[in-house]
């Protein structure tokens, strides 16, 4: 007979009674932040929601914030996918990304921004001093698979974004400046790889995926404009 009482085990937690860090807070305010310049909420509205946010103690109190929102049901919509260990390297594949550049970007005391819809090179350098450099890429035309980004910041600032079905790695820092880039992992294995690599002076570099940003058939895209190439190819060796 057992004389030791044993202590009943309590059941685990739920994902909402878990108590909410800092990281937590920033999503929940960057989503408040979209709906804000979305015109789903009022300048009032965000300002009280960011309030409850900052106060909030448990995943459980933020989404309540975001509960209205479409990020807030997409949040809801099931659990979360925890991907698993990378295979993507941190640096690209020797000899796939040309020593020249495609594209460049330079402000000087200026401003210089690439956005919208164009096709993105696979090596792009981007120098900023005393200006600042956008470089926008949630809404271009990938046509390769691996996509450098070389940057220079020197009292000035180069900000990067991607869409989320990309994977990004950085590799650089900063000279009493900041070097910033969000890792992500795409969850399609074969998506293209965004590279930064880059050096700030007393200024800043920073890369991180778009909020609500995807590329509809991403890999397809891809894959088209590659079959492109091989046919071209041999309709030409075909001619001779």
């Amino acid at each position: 007979m057992d004389l030791h009482k044993r202590p009943a085990q309590e059941p685990p937690l739920s994902t909402a009674e878990l108590r909410a860090s800092d990281a937590d807070r920033d999503r929940i305010a960057d989503l408040l932040r979209d709906a804000l310049a979305e015109g789903r909420l009022t300048a009032e509205e965000h300002s009280e929601r960011v309030e409850g946010v900052l106060a909030a103690k448990t995943v459980g109190e933020l989404d309540v914030f975001v509960r209205d929102l479409p990020a807030g049901q997409a949040r809801k919509a099931g659990p979360a996918y925890v991907p698993p260990v990378s295979s993507v390297p941190n640096r690209p594949t020797p000899g796939a990304i040309p020593i020249d550049p495609d594209d460049r970007l330079i402000a000087v005391f200026s401003a210089s921004m690439r956005k919208g819809r164009w096709r993105a090179g696979r090596r792009i350098h981007a120098y900023a001093i005393f200006g600042s450099v956008e470089i926008d890429l949630s809404e271009a035309l990938f046509e390769h698979r691996q996509v450098m980004i070389k940057a220079i910041s020197v009292f000035g600032s180069v900000e990067i974004r991607v869409p989320e079905n990309v994977s990004l790695r950085g590799s650089g820092g900063g000279i009493l400046g900041s070097f910033e880039v969000d890792a992500l992992d795409s969850v399609e294995t074969d998506a293209p790889v965004v590279y930064v690599d880059g050096l700030a002076v007393l200024g800043s570099i920073e890369a991180r995926p778009k909020r609500g940003k995807v590329i509809a058939d991403l890999l397809g895209r891809v894959t088209d404009h590659v079959s492109r190439k091989v046919d071209d190819h041999l309709r030409k060796h075909l001619d001779r």
